[in-house]
């Protein structure tokens, strides 16, 4: 079910009126209606795949239980990797099965020897990489003692398929999430209200900022060899702006559907395109992963906190991980690679920290240095953009090619889109200021500064982006 859906608009209503109207005097009962609902959200798309996370519920819970109990070192390790082996091995079947066994025959192939492949029609269940995440940390917290196992299971399940963020995030962690489950909610207007604004503000990035954007860039790279050099640059940072008003507006409308339930999420993005280099970029984009990278990979790997040479190697396989838990295909893992690339050299002038307060803080224009420093990382990102967005290492390749070509012949070049591209300029600029004025704050509320006429234009032309261009979000991929 798409949250830029008709049957969105209906399932929500209803799921929030049975919700504190209904069940709101028995938490186990609200709590039932959450993993029901969350399992008829996700089954809305194909039921067959509701296995998967029943299944990946019951190992972590009862993982964690027998974790609780378990004093022996070599046996507390034996339940941690089972938990770790078939939530990965589910993950990696689905995912990666095609990839690894087609690499593996084209390797063979170099040297001479031909290998007959057997590609699986797999498909991939929405948000598998996701809730993986998200129950490992689960086990991982409870190995370390970090965290006590629950013995509520339709809290955990709660936990493990809570719809709002299921197949797209925030990632969230048990230590956050979980304790939410065991307690009380009293409907809070103000929050409610938050969300709503939250809601609302989400559908615009995505229906009118990323699905806009959409349009223009899978034509600008779908014909990308007859381009010059001004278009792919445009077909570039559409490109920037699609994914970041798709996977941010999933975000905020996570974040504000959870808060119409009495439920706090974690925050996803920060304004990172404000950002001053690639550290504070990967500080401010898709949080909950960088993070769960940071805590889960990077310390436990030796952090900073070894030698040079190893802290190289540290680096380098998070963003490779990053790269590659996005999708089977060399474009993810060079896009890693290139992320690396750019982090080193901040790293090993211990300038990777430098920026962490709100670029420009109570200014309200930005000084010369922080633009350039801005305009630059941005420009970086979006290079490394293309090859997440290309279909192959050799297309990224060829559009990066011709990108620094500098053929600026016939000027921005004629698209057979009803549109026009100054308005979409316009609407992004727009966007921009938006963003700005809003960078002090957590998300850009409307409340405090547009008008209820305005608020109710904002919906009817969400609507009719609904009604007219039903998109699926681009993280439903990963």
């Amino acid at each position: 079910m798409l949250f830029n859906s008709i049957d969105f608009a209906v399932f929500l209503p209803i799921v929030f009126f049975l919700y504190w109207f209904v069940t709101n005097k028995n938490l186990k009962l609200q709590n039932f209606l959450i993993v029901g609902s969350s399992y008829l959200f996700y089954g809305w798309w194909d039921w067959r795949f509701l296995s998967l996370i029943l299944f990946s519920t019951i190992v972590d819970y009862s993982v964690g239980l027998l974790l609780s109990k378990e004093k022996k070192k070599k046996k507390r390790i034996v339940l941690l990797w089972t938990s770790i082996v078939i939530n990965l091995g589910f993950l990696g079947f689905f995912k990666y099965y095609n990839f690894f066994l087609d690499n593996f025959v084209t390797a063979f192939s170099f040297f001479g020897s031909e290998i007959k492949e057997s590609s699986l029609n797999i498909i991939l269940p929405v948000g598998i990489s996701f809730y993986t995440f998200q129950t490992l940390s689960y086990t991982i917290d409870v190995y370390k003692r970090k965290l006590e196992p629950t013995k509520d299971f339709i809290a955990f399940s709660s936990f493990v398929s809570f719809f709002p963020q299921l197949v797209a995030g925030p990632i969230e962690r048990a230590s956050n999430l979980l304790p939410q489950f065991y307690k009380k909610r009293i409907f809070d207007n103000s929050k409610a209200v938050d969300g709503l604004y939250l809601i609302i503000w989400g559908l615009f990035k995505k229906i009118v900022i990323a699905d806009s954007c959409a349009i223009y860039t899978n034509e600008i790279f779908s014909k990308y060899e007859s381009m010059n050099s001004l278009s792919l640059l445009i077909g570039a940072i559409y490109f920037a702006f699609q994914i970041y008003g798709d996977f941010s507006g999933y975000s905020d409308i996570a974040i504000g559907t959870s808060k119409l339930f009495g439920i706090d999420l974690k925050r996803n993005f920060a304004f990172p395109y404000f950002s001053r280099d690639i550290a504070e970029f990967w500080r401010r984009w898709h949080i909950s992963l960088s993070t769960w990278f940071r805590d889960y990979l990077y310390i436990p790997l030796g952090g900073s906190k070894v030698s040079k040479l190893l802290s190289f190697r540290n680096i380098f396989i998070i963003f490779l991980v990053s790269g590659f838990w996005h999708g089977a295909n060399w474009t993810f893992i060079i896009w890693g690679i290139l992320n690396a690339l750019y982090f080193i050299p901040l790293f090993l002038t211990n300038r990777n920290r430098n920026n962490l307060d709100i670029v420009s803080k109570g200014k309200i224009i930005p000084s010369f240095y922080e633009l350039i420093s801005m305009i630059t990382t941005f420009f970086l990102v979006i290079i490394g953009w293309i090859f997440f967005r290309a279909d192959t290492v050799s297309i990224a390749i060829d559009y990066i090619k011709k990108l620094f070509s500098f053929n600026f012949e016939n000027g921005l070049q004629y698209l057979s889109i009803e549109r026009y591209t100054p308005e979409l300029m316009i609407l992004i600029l727009c966007f921009v200021i938006v963003e700005w004025n809003s960078r002090e704050n957590e998300h850009p509320f409307f409340g405090k500064w547009l008008n209820f006429k305005l608020i109710l234009t904002l919906i009817g032309i969400i609507t009719l982006g609904v009604y007219s261009n039903v998109t699926d979000f681009i993280y439903f991929q990963f």
